[in-house]
Protein backbone atom coordinates (compact mmCIF):
# COMPACT_ATOMS: atom_id res chain seq x y z
CA UNK A 1 0.00 0.00 0.00
CA UNK A 2 1.21 3.52 -1.04
CA UNK A 3 2.71 5.98 1.39
CA UNK A 4 0.27 8.72 0.92
CA UNK A 5 -2.63 5.81 0.87
CA UNK A 6 -1.70 4.77 4.54
CA UNK A 7 -1.45 8.69 5.68
CA UNK A 8 -5.01 9.18 4.14
CA UNK A 9 -6.42 6.35 6.17
CA UNK A 10 -4.95 7.37 9.46
CA UNK A 11 -6.15 10.67 9.10
CA UNK A 12 -9.39 9.88 8.23
CA UNK A 13 -9.21 7.13 11.00
CA UNK A 14 -8.23 9.94 13.67
CA UNK A 15 -11.21 11.92 12.63
CA UNK A 16 -13.93 9.07 13.31
CA UNK A 17 -12.15 8.99 16.72
CA UNK A 18 -13.09 12.17 17.23
CA UNK A 19 -16.54 12.27 16.32
CA UNK A 20 -16.39 8.98 18.94
CA UNK A 21 -15.02 11.16 21.65
CA UNK A 22 -17.50 14.19 21.37
CA UNK A 23 -20.42 11.68 21.50
CA UNK A 24 -19.31 10.19 24.20
CA UNK A 25 -18.53 13.93 26.07
CA UNK A 26 -22.02 14.50 25.20
CA UNK A 27 -23.98 11.18 25.94
CA UNK A 28 -22.17 9.90 28.69
CA UNK A 29 -21.62 13.02 30.77
CA UNK A 30 -25.32 13.85 30.30
CA UNK A 31 -24.64 17.59 29.07
CA UNK A 32 -27.63 17.96 27.45
CA UNK A 33 -29.63 16.90 30.78
CA UNK A 34 -33.24 15.11 30.39
CA UNK A 35 -33.15 15.52 26.06
CA UNK A 36 -30.08 13.38 26.69
CA UNK A 37 -31.26 9.78 26.15
CA UNK A 38 -33.91 11.54 23.41
CA UNK A 39 -30.82 12.74 21.37
CA UNK A 40 -29.29 9.37 22.25
CA UNK A 41 -32.12 7.47 20.93
CA UNK A 42 -32.40 9.29 17.69
CA UNK A 43 -28.45 9.64 16.72
CA UNK A 44 -28.84 5.39 16.88
CA UNK A 45 -31.65 5.05 14.76
CA UNK A 46 -29.59 7.43 12.68
CA UNK A 47 -26.68 4.65 12.68
CA UNK A 48 -28.54 1.78 12.54
CA UNK A 49 -30.16 3.68 9.21
CA UNK A 50 -26.92 4.57 7.94
CA UNK A 51 -26.02 0.83 7.77
CA UNK A 52 -29.06 -0.44 6.03
CA UNK A 53 -28.70 2.61 3.52
CA UNK A 54 -24.79 1.83 2.58
CA UNK A 55 -25.97 -1.59 2.07
CA UNK A 56 -28.64 -0.66 -0.23
CA UNK A 57 -26.31 1.53 -2.20
CA UNK A 58 -24.36 -1.68 -3.04
CA UNK A 59 -27.56 -2.82 -5.03
CA UNK A 60 -28.84 0.24 -6.20
CA UNK A 61 -25.86 2.97 -6.74
CA UNK A 62 -22.65 0.03 -7.65
CA UNK A 63 -24.37 -2.42 -9.07
CA UNK A 64 -27.74 -0.71 -10.91
CA UNK A 65 -30.25 -2.72 -10.14
CA UNK A 66 -33.36 -1.20 -8.20
CA UNK A 67 -34.26 -3.32 -4.89
CA UNK A 68 -37.63 -2.65 -2.79
CA UNK A 69 -37.57 -5.49 -0.54
CA UNK A 70 -34.75 -4.58 1.74
CA UNK A 71 -36.97 -4.12 4.83
CA UNK A 72 -37.67 -7.82 4.40
CA UNK A 73 -33.98 -8.41 5.22
CA UNK A 74 -33.72 -6.15 8.10
CA UNK A 75 -36.83 -8.41 9.37
CA UNK A 76 -34.84 -11.11 8.97
CA UNK A 77 -31.98 -9.77 11.12
CA UNK A 78 -34.32 -8.21 14.12
CA UNK A 79 -36.53 -11.41 14.27
CA UNK A 80 -33.43 -14.26 13.95
CA UNK A 81 -31.43 -12.28 16.14
CA UNK A 82 -34.02 -12.01 18.78
CA UNK A 83 -34.98 -15.45 18.89
CA UNK A 84 -31.26 -16.40 19.55
CA UNK A 85 -30.76 -14.02 22.21
CA UNK A 86 -34.28 -14.52 23.74
CA UNK A 87 -33.75 -18.56 23.60
CA UNK A 88 -30.48 -18.13 25.28
CA UNK A 89 -31.62 -16.03 28.39
CA UNK A 90 -34.59 -18.14 28.61
CA UNK A 91 -32.07 -21.17 28.73
CA UNK A 92 -30.31 -19.12 31.61
CA UNK A 93 -27.51 -18.29 29.91
CA UNK A 94 -25.63 -15.49 31.46
CA UNK A 95 -23.25 -13.52 29.18
CA UNK A 96 -21.87 -10.00 29.48
CA UNK A 97 -23.80 -7.29 27.36
CA UNK A 98 -21.45 -7.00 24.64
CA UNK A 99 -21.11 -10.57 23.79
CA UNK A 100 -24.59 -11.01 23.84
CA UNK A 101 -24.82 -7.76 21.26
CA UNK A 102 -22.00 -9.45 18.94
CA UNK A 103 -23.97 -12.66 18.92
CA UNK A 104 -27.13 -10.86 17.54
CA UNK A 105 -25.61 -8.87 15.31
CA UNK A 106 -23.80 -12.20 13.52
CA UNK A 107 -27.22 -14.32 13.55
CA UNK A 108 -28.72 -11.28 12.12
CA UNK A 109 -26.62 -10.87 9.71
CA UNK A 110 -25.66 -14.65 8.60
CA UNK A 111 -29.74 -15.55 8.52
CA UNK A 112 -29.90 -12.55 6.25
CA UNK A 113 -27.48 -13.49 3.93
CA UNK A 114 -28.50 -17.11 3.90
CA UNK A 115 -32.35 -15.70 2.57
CA UNK A 116 -30.34 -13.34 0.22
CA UNK A 117 -28.80 -16.21 -1.10
CA UNK A 118 -31.63 -18.21 -1.82
CA UNK A 119 -33.47 -15.30 -3.26
CA UNK A 120 -30.62 -13.65 -5.38
CA UNK A 121 -29.93 -16.94 -7.36
CA UNK A 122 -33.07 -17.07 -9.05
CA UNK A 123 -34.08 -13.27 -8.56
CA UNK A 124 -30.68 -11.63 -10.44
CA UNK A 125 -31.27 -13.27 -13.37
CA UNK A 126 -33.90 -10.91 -13.91
CA UNK A 127 -32.93 -7.20 -14.56
CA UNK A 128 -35.00 -3.68 -14.07
CA UNK A 129 -38.39 -3.56 -12.91
CA UNK A 130 -38.81 -7.77 -13.10
CA UNK A 131 -36.03 -7.47 -9.94
CA UNK A 132 -37.30 -4.86 -8.11
CA UNK A 133 -41.00 -6.46 -8.30
CA UNK A 134 -39.29 -9.64 -7.01
CA UNK A 135 -37.84 -8.07 -4.37
CA UNK A 136 -41.20 -6.17 -3.54
CA UNK A 137 -42.25 -9.70 -3.23
CA UNK A 138 -40.54 -11.15 -1.18
CA UNK A 139 -40.69 -8.27 1.36
CA UNK A 140 -44.28 -8.76 1.51
CA UNK A 141 -43.77 -12.74 1.51
CA UNK A 142 -41.73 -12.39 4.46
CA UNK A 143 -43.85 -9.80 6.38
CA UNK A 144 -46.62 -12.15 6.20
CA UNK A 145 -45.14 -15.03 7.28
CA UNK A 146 -43.55 -13.58 10.63
CA UNK A 147 -47.30 -12.48 11.04
CA UNK A 148 -48.58 -15.70 11.61
CA UNK A 149 -45.09 -17.66 12.93
CA UNK A 150 -46.10 -18.59 16.82
CA UNK A 151 -42.06 -18.23 17.59
CA UNK A 152 -42.66 -14.11 15.97
CA UNK A 153 -45.15 -13.40 18.17
CA UNK A 154 -47.97 -14.37 15.26
CA UNK A 155 -49.45 -10.72 14.63
CA UNK A 156 -48.25 -8.94 17.87
CA UNK A 157 -45.30 -7.37 19.45
CA UNK A 158 -42.51 -9.91 19.84
CA UNK A 159 -41.40 -8.07 23.20
CA UNK A 160 -38.83 -9.25 26.00
CA UNK A 161 -35.97 -8.75 23.44
CA UNK A 162 -32.66 -7.98 25.42
CA UNK A 163 -31.64 -4.52 25.08
CA UNK A 164 -27.90 -4.80 24.81
CA UNK A 165 -27.89 -2.30 21.81
CA UNK A 166 -25.11 0.58 22.97
CA UNK A 167 -24.67 3.49 21.02
CA UNK A 168 -21.06 2.43 21.33
CA UNK A 169 -20.90 -0.67 20.16
CA UNK A 170 -23.38 0.76 17.41
CA UNK A 171 -21.02 3.13 16.44
CA UNK A 172 -18.01 0.47 16.30
CA UNK A 173 -19.36 -1.98 14.32
CA UNK A 174 -21.42 0.87 11.55
CA UNK A 175 -17.61 2.53 11.51
CA UNK A 176 -16.78 -1.26 10.99
CA UNK A 177 -19.93 -2.14 8.03
CA UNK A 178 -18.68 0.96 6.10
CA UNK A 179 -15.33 0.25 6.47
CA UNK A 180 -15.64 -3.35 4.74
CA UNK A 181 -18.72 -1.90 2.30
CA UNK A 182 -15.95 0.73 1.00
CA UNK A 183 -12.90 -1.54 0.74
CA UNK A 184 -15.25 -4.16 -1.45
CA UNK A 185 -16.42 -1.30 -4.06
CA UNK A 186 -12.73 0.00 -4.46
CA UNK A 187 -11.25 -3.73 -4.59
CA UNK A 188 -11.63 -5.62 -7.63
CA UNK A 189 -14.74 -7.69 -6.90
CA UNK A 190 -16.13 -3.86 -6.98
CA UNK A 191 -14.20 -2.70 -9.80
CA UNK A 192 -16.40 -6.08 -11.75
CA UNK A 193 -19.88 -5.19 -10.15
CA UNK A 194 -19.17 -1.14 -11.48
CA UNK A 195 -18.17 -2.45 -15.22
CA UNK A 196 -21.41 -4.84 -15.10
CA UNK A 197 -23.69 -1.77 -14.31
CA UNK A 198 -22.00 0.17 -16.97
CA UNK A 199 -22.31 -2.75 -19.48
CA UNK A 200 -23.93 -5.68 -19.08
CA UNK A 201 -23.56 -7.32 -21.99
CA UNK A 202 -19.90 -6.04 -22.89
CA UNK A 203 -18.69 -7.57 -18.98
CA UNK A 204 -19.61 -10.98 -19.82
CA UNK A 205 -18.37 -10.90 -22.91
CA UNK A 206 -15.09 -9.71 -21.20
CA UNK A 207 -14.96 -12.57 -19.14
CA UNK A 208 -16.68 -11.33 -15.94
CA UNK A 209 -19.17 -14.19 -13.84
CA UNK A 210 -22.19 -11.70 -14.07
CA UNK A 211 -24.12 -14.29 -12.18
CA UNK A 212 -21.48 -14.61 -9.31
CA UNK A 213 -20.25 -11.28 -8.71
CA UNK A 214 -23.94 -9.88 -8.42
CA UNK A 215 -25.48 -12.70 -6.16
CA UNK A 216 -22.16 -12.18 -3.76
CA UNK A 217 -22.90 -8.52 -3.78
CA UNK A 218 -26.74 -9.20 -3.15
CA UNK A 219 -25.89 -11.71 -0.27
CA UNK A 220 -23.01 -9.05 1.55
CA UNK A 221 -26.04 -6.22 0.84
CA UNK A 222 -28.45 -8.97 2.53
CA UNK A 223 -25.92 -9.60 5.56
CA UNK A 224 -25.55 -5.91 6.52
CA UNK A 225 -29.23 -5.17 6.30
CA UNK A 226 -29.41 -8.21 8.93
CA UNK A 227 -27.01 -6.46 11.15
CA UNK A 228 -29.20 -3.45 11.07
CA UNK A 229 -31.92 -5.11 12.03
CA UNK A 230 -30.13 -7.24 14.94
CA UNK A 231 -29.54 -3.51 16.37
CA UNK A 232 -32.81 -2.18 15.72
CA UNK A 233 -34.40 -5.18 17.51
CA UNK A 234 -31.82 -5.21 20.35
CA UNK A 235 -32.26 -1.05 20.98
CA UNK A 236 -36.30 -1.49 20.96
CA UNK A 237 -36.52 -4.58 22.63
CA UNK A 238 -40.09 -5.11 20.81
CA UNK A 239 -41.05 -5.43 17.18
CA UNK A 240 -44.03 -5.91 14.99
CA UNK A 241 -44.31 -7.03 11.16
CA UNK A 242 -46.17 -4.61 10.21
CA UNK A 243 -43.07 -2.11 11.07
CA UNK A 244 -41.03 -3.83 7.98
CA UNK A 245 -43.62 -2.93 5.35
CA UNK A 246 -42.94 -1.65 1.44
CA UNK A 247 -42.76 1.98 2.83
CA UNK A 248 -39.80 0.88 5.01
CA UNK A 249 -38.02 0.16 1.77
CA UNK A 250 -39.29 3.03 -0.02
CA UNK A 251 -38.16 5.25 2.70
CA UNK A 252 -34.25 3.21 2.13
CA UNK A 253 -34.03 3.75 -1.44
CA UNK A 254 -35.26 7.08 -1.00
CA UNK A 255 -32.23 8.03 1.14
CA UNK A 256 -30.25 6.41 -1.33
CA UNK A 257 -30.95 8.43 -4.50
CA UNK A 258 -30.93 11.72 -2.36
CA UNK A 259 -27.77 11.09 -1.14
CA UNK A 260 -26.27 9.77 -4.44
CA UNK A 261 -26.39 6.46 -5.74
CA UNK A 262 -23.01 5.42 -6.04
CA UNK A 263 -21.13 7.57 -2.83
CA UNK A 264 -21.43 5.83 0.65
CA UNK A 265 -20.87 9.11 1.87
CA UNK A 266 -24.26 10.48 0.40
CA UNK A 267 -25.85 7.59 1.78
CA UNK A 268 -24.57 8.74 5.20
CA UNK A 269 -25.87 11.65 4.92
CA UNK A 270 -29.22 11.21 3.36
CA UNK A 271 -29.75 8.02 6.12
CA UNK A 272 -28.70 11.15 9.10
CA UNK A 273 -30.73 13.48 7.90
CA UNK A 274 -33.75 11.33 6.60
CA UNK A 275 -33.39 9.24 10.15
CA UNK A 276 -33.70 12.63 12.19
CA UNK A 277 -36.43 14.36 10.22
CA UNK A 278 -39.38 12.88 11.28
CA UNK A 279 -38.28 13.67 14.90
CA UNK A 280 -37.16 17.11 14.11
CA UNK A 281 -41.00 17.75 12.61
CA UNK A 282 -42.95 15.66 14.72
CA UNK A 283 -45.60 17.80 14.87
CA UNK A 284 -45.81 17.18 10.47
CA UNK A 285 -45.23 13.40 11.02
CA UNK A 286 -48.73 12.95 9.10
CA UNK A 287 -47.03 14.69 5.93
CA UNK A 288 -43.33 12.67 6.51
CA UNK A 289 -44.06 10.44 3.21
CA UNK A 290 -45.61 13.91 1.04
CA UNK A 291 -42.10 15.58 1.89
CA UNK A 292 -40.25 12.54 0.90
CA UNK A 293 -41.66 12.59 -2.24
CA UNK A 294 -41.46 16.04 -2.75
CA UNK A 295 -37.68 16.58 -1.66
CA UNK A 296 -36.78 13.64 -4.26
CA UNK A 297 -38.92 15.04 -6.97
CA UNK A 298 -36.81 18.37 -6.60
CA UNK A 299 -33.72 15.89 -6.30
CA UNK A 300 -34.56 14.16 -9.70
CA UNK A 301 -35.50 17.26 -11.47
CA UNK A 302 -32.28 19.79 -10.73
CA UNK A 303 -29.73 17.21 -9.51
CA UNK A 304 -30.48 13.79 -11.14
CA UNK A 305 -27.44 11.99 -9.66
CA UNK A 306 -28.20 12.74 -6.13
CA UNK A 307 -26.99 15.39 -3.68
CA UNK A 308 -23.36 14.06 -4.00
CA UNK A 309 -23.17 12.01 -7.23
CA UNK A 310 -20.29 9.62 -6.79
CA UNK A 311 -18.35 11.76 -4.83
CA UNK A 312 -16.85 10.28 -1.38
CA UNK A 313 -15.93 12.05 1.80
CA UNK A 314 -12.09 12.43 2.29
CA UNK A 315 -10.76 14.41 5.44
CA UNK A 316 -7.09 14.65 4.00
CA UNK A 317 -8.07 16.18 0.71
CA UNK A 318 -10.39 18.82 2.50
CA UNK A 319 -7.22 19.37 4.85
CA UNK A 320 -5.60 19.76 1.90
CA UNK A 321 -7.74 22.21 0.14
CA UNK A 322 -8.16 24.51 3.34
CA UNK A 323 -4.70 24.26 4.15
CA UNK A 324 -3.06 24.76 0.59
CA UNK A 325 -5.58 27.60 0.00
CA UNK A 326 -3.83 29.24 2.92
CA UNK A 327 -0.55 28.54 2.25
CA UNK A 328 -1.27 30.24 -1.45
CA UNK A 329 -2.45 32.93 0.17
CA UNK A 330 0.43 33.21 2.93
CA UNK A 331 2.57 32.83 -0.09
CA UNK A 332 1.42 35.72 -2.45
CA UNK A 333 0.83 38.24 0.15
CA UNK A 334 4.66 37.44 1.24
CA UNK A 335 5.36 38.06 -2.24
Amino acid sequence: MPEKMKKNYFINLIGIILVFLVMMGIFDTGILGAKTNYIMGIAIIAMMTVIIVCSLNLLTGYMGEFSLGHAGFMSVGAYSSAAVTMAMINAGITLPTVLYFIIAIIVGGIFSAFVGFIVGIPALRLRGDYLAIVTVAFAEIVRVAFTNFQITGGGKTLSGIPKVSDYHYIYIVMVICVALMYMYVRSRFGRAVIAIREDYIAAAASGINVTYYKVMTFVLSAFFAGVAGAIYSHYLTAIIPTFFNFMKSSEFLTMVILGGSGSLTGSIIGAAVLAALPEALRDFQIYRMLMYSVVLVIIMIFKPSGIFGTWEFSLPRVLNRVFGKNQKKGGAAHE
